[in-house]
């Protein structure tokens, strides 16, 4: 998964995905993306900043359930620049983890370095990271605790990061199904 360099092979599935031939109507334009970037002091991860650029800002069909939602909508409430504090799993209900504040981080996990990228409804939250070690994976942010997206985490075996989300959820998958 390279997050500063987008794939065209990831970037074709992508349109095919959400159906869009050459420059979408929806997406917010290099402009809007490096206005976004500036104001929040983040370089957004490969493949979704082209996405947002030349794609989409955002969808109503998905992923996730509810829809994508564009960037501005993703960023409310959130402070992007400060790095994601989770590398791992954590149920907090079940392991405090290594940290001297388990609420704060908890608060850290759904606010810092990441965007939403829509919901499941049921308060499972979908987030891209943005910044910190994570930068570029999707994580599933629930009442009960975080969980990455992706192979390399063991809870499927499904590609990482926006695109292997993407097409995780284009093949009719749920988010914790095996390909």
């Amino acid at each position: 998964m390279d997050t500063d360099q987008a794939d065209p092979a990831e970037l074709a599935a992508l349109r095919e995905t959400f159906a869009v031939d050459g420059g979408g109507d929806w997406a917010l334009g290099w402009e809007a993306v490096r206005a976004f970037e500036a104001e929040h002091g983040v370089v957004l991860p490969e493949p979704y900043r082209t996405f947002v650029a030349e794609i989409s800002d955002g969808s109503s069909h998905g992923p996730p359930e509810y829809g994508l939602v564009g960037l501005a909508g993703g960023a409310e409430n959130q402070l992007p620049v400060q790095p994601f504090p989770l590398t791992r799993a954590w149920l907090w209900e079940e392991d405090e983890g290594p940290y001297d504040d388990p609420e704060t981080v908890i608060e850290q996990v759904a606010e810092h370095g990441s965007l939403l990228l829509g919901t499941d409804g049921c308060g499972m939250d979908w987030h891209l990271v943005v910044t910190g070690p994570c930068r570029g994976h999707v994580w599933l942010v629930t009442g009960e605790g975080a969980l990455p997206f992706g192979a390399e985490f063991g809870s499927t075996t499904a590609g990482s990061g926006f695109a292997g989300w993407v097409r995780h959820w284009s093949q009719g998958l749920e988010w914790f199904d095996t390909e």
